[in-house]
């Protein structure tokens, strides 16, 4: 019996902005004059963000930090493509997308001063960030399927980088989300490496898209530089999800300009030349360029800009600072109702503490 083709899949790209800032008219989303400032706004607030954190790194005044430099245009695009009731769920990486979905600063940087605290700022949808690598797929898909049975019109959105597609957790997450189809939007920051390790050595896919297409649901790579098609693509898969349509696998494909960590040294792993091509592709260049063509952007224009969100960083980092963490807060909040044995440890520090404080 001759073998006979039983499936055809395939995997959309989607630009609509170019490293030189030409526009693809047909595609470009209406946005008006407002919205394309906040996106800009937001895009050199998170830029100007991460350049404080890493010189608070290497003051010694903030623990070890992972840059978002060159993520700019996936986390502000997909996030104002979100509404205020949506479930955001970040890895931690995620730090523009957190700014934009309006946690205060001085939280974001709190956190990475090693005060758990931080996260009595945050209130649902906005749920706390995930050190480890992957799990917060699983939570997204939980609080998706249970949307999905309360009839709520929301939908969640997880982001996670290309190593997340290599854990168990995330071929997890996806089965379940295809069999029930769950409202929630799969958001893979791309960004070439996790950690030292090369996409092509973490897998032979030619895309991490088409791993939705394993699962029973749409994949699409989308250039991750571009602001205006990751607002698009993310958009219609946020709408599609709302409606009942299931779930959808976007893969941002970036660059992560700086090192993995503050702990990482990327010298060892890639090589200069490939930094600087992927410069040339800058989200915040372009975007820039695209604005000064419409007549929005001036140097004027992004000279107060500058200034602005650099005196909102300096007076987070101050509040940041003058923050003295409350010790029980690592035992209050890890249960809702806190088990005898760790009232006890609690019970026990409190005890050393104030033993120390008389002495």
């Amino acid at each position: 019996m001759p073998r006979q083709k039983i499936l055809e899949m395939s995997v959309d790209w989607l630009q609509i902005l170019d490293p030189e800032g030409n526009v693809d008219e047909d595609l470009e989303p209406a946005l008006d004059k407002e919205t394309l400032e906040k996106f800009y706004r937001n895009m050199v607030l998170m830029r100007l963000f991460d350049d404080k954190a890493l010189k608070l790194q290497r003051q010694g005044r903030m623990l070890t930090y992972g840059s978002c430099l060159g993520h700019e245009a996936c986390q502000i695009g997909s996030v104002f493509a979100m509404r205020p009731e949506d479930w955001f769920f970040p890895y931690f990486r995620q730090h523009g997308a957190q700014i934009a979905r309006g946690i205060p600063m001085k939280f974001i940087y709190m956190y990475w001063m090693g005060t758990e605290d931080a996260n009595m700022g945050l209130a649902p949808p906005n749920f706390t960030v995930a050190i480890p690598v992957s799990t917060q797929i699983l939570h997204a898909v939980g609080v998706a399927w249970a949307a999905k049975i309360k009839k709520q019109d929301i939908a969640a959105a997880v982001y996670f980088g290309d190593g997340a597609t290599s854990e168990g957790d995330f071929h997890e997450g996806m089965n379940f989300a295809g069999v029930f189809k769950t409202p929630v939007v799969f958001l893979c920051e791309n960004n070439q490496y996790a950690i030292s390790l090369p996409r092509e050595k973490q897998t032979a896919s030619k895309t991490l898209a088409q791993k939705a297409l394993a699962y029973g649901f749409d994949g699409i790579q989308v250039d991750g530089n571009d602001v205006l098609a990751v607002y698009s693509a993310t958009k219609e898969a946020l709408d599609k999800a709302r409606s009942g349509g299931g779930p959808t696998f976007i893969e941002y494909f970036t660059y992560r300009l700086g090192a993995h960590t503050t702990s990482d040294d990327p010298t060892k792993y890639r090589e200069n030349a490939e930094v600087e091509e992927w410069k040339k592709k800058d989200p915040v260049k372009r975007f820039r360029i695209y604005l000064e063509k419409k007549g929005i952007w001036s140097q004027g224009y992004e000279d107060n800009l500058i200034k602005e969100c650099s005196d909102l960083i300096e007076k987070a980092v101050e509040e940041a600072e003058a923050y003295t963490p409350v010790v029980e807060n690592m035992f209050r909040y890890v249960y809702e109702e806190m088990p005898p044995n760790l009232k006890e440890q609690m019970d026990e520090l409190m005890s050393f503490i104030a033993k120390k404080k008389g002495e």
